[in-house]
């Protein structure tokens, strides 16, 4: 920048660069820290040192251009309480606003600035916001995976309505339902899964869809589980919104380790116990969840073969969840029974 700027114009300069670096390093926090991602980390790194001033003299008349009777020092409007997702959307406008702000500064002669720099900044900062909001969503749906997880597989409906009884189950408190429709053709098991997932945003819970990536992409599902022998985990994460959620079957510490390093967001080890749903499946028992917990640092929703009087016996084993199918689709009342398999593992699923 040269020195003979109009004063008004180094003070919107000065004014407009602290916002970026300030708003820039909170969302470069939350790469780092909050997220562990490396590369998004230094995306926002790399763009904050763009708009520091390293020249000493620039920077010497930019503070010199401050003044302490801004007549909108005393305007203020902060909000007290913000969750993540929100405080992203609040700090990426601000930066996307700052960077509005020099771009069409820059354009005044004299003042030695690249508008293009600026745009191509807030462009670039248009596309992290996305990619952080997903990040964030991911994790909020993934803290919902406690307590009871019901996989509604209609072979066990027993003639009941899919719908209303995913209702009665969310009623209980279930935050997460897995659908499972091995019997429906696409057309009706797409049609059902819409119907499934208006009813889980009712109770702010997740619908997780069974092997189907396709039917997960048509209803707009919150998250895929897929199996050992259906889609490899990178394809499926490389298809999949950035913010749904992939669950991965492990029966190894081996699948559970290489599901992770694949993009996998969830585990669903098991079979715990021999399970009628799944005959054929290797029982695991409950030794290996905290061994799995512990190694690949994912929540783990233990299955097979869990009912009321073995389903604490997993939480203490260290198991985020529980997944259940007949214990509760085979009940006499699929709402108590959800209600008491949550009273019993001591989750109220909040």
């Amino acid at each position: 920048m040269t020195t003979n700027n109009d004063h008004g114009v180094l003070r919107i300069v000065d004014a407009n660069m602290n916002r970026v670096g300030e708003a820039l390093r909170f969302l470069e926090e939350i790469a780092r820290f909050a997220l562990d991602d490396a590369r998004l980390s230094a995306e926002l790194k790399n763009l904050r040192h763009k708009v520091s001033i390293s020249d000493p003299n620039t920077k010497r008349i930019l503070i010199s251009a401050r003044e302490d009777n801004d007549v909108g020092f005393d305007i203020k409007y902060e909000v007290q309480n913000r969750t993540f997702y929100q405080s992203i959307i609040a700090n990426s406008r601000r930066a996307e606003e700052s960077l509005r702000v020099l771009e069409e500064t820059a354009k005044i002669p004299g003042t030695n600035l690249e508008p293009a720099l600026f745009q191509d900044m807030r462009f670039q900062v248009y596309a992290i916001e996305k990619q952080l909001l997903s990040r964030i969503s991911r994790i909020e749906s993934i803290q919902l995976l406690k307590g009871l997880y019901v996989v509604l597989d209609t072979a066990f409906l027993n003639g009941r309505n899919p719908v209303k009884l995913t209702d009665e189950i969310l009623r209980a408190g279930t935050k997460a339902i897995q659908l499972r429709a091995k019997d429906y053709g696409t057309k009706d098991f797409i049609d059902l899964a819409q119907k499934i997932s208006t009813t889980c945003r009712k109770h702010n819970a997740l619908l997780i869809i069974n092997d189907r990536l396709d039917v997960a992409l048509a209803a707009d599902a919150d998250g895929l589980h897929i199996g050992q022998d259906d889609m490899p985990v990178k394809t499926a994460r490389q298809l999949m919104p950035m913010d749904k959620i992939i669950g991965v079957s492990a029966s190894s510490l081996d699948e559970a380790i290489k599901a992770k390093k694949d993009g996998a967001d969830y585990l669903g080890v098991g079979a715990i116990y021999a399970t009628p749903s799944k005959p054929d499946a290797k029982v695991t028992g409950k030794e290996m969840i905290q061994d799995i917990k512990d190694k690949t640092g994912l929540p783990i929703v233990a299955i097979g073969g869990i009912n009321i009087d073995n389903c604490r016996d997993i939480i203490d084993a260290g198991a985020d969840s529980i997944a259940v199918i007949s214990a509760v689709l085979s009940a006499p009342s699929p709402l108590d029974a959800a209600i008491q398999l949550i009273k019993k593992i001591g989750h109220d699923n909040e």
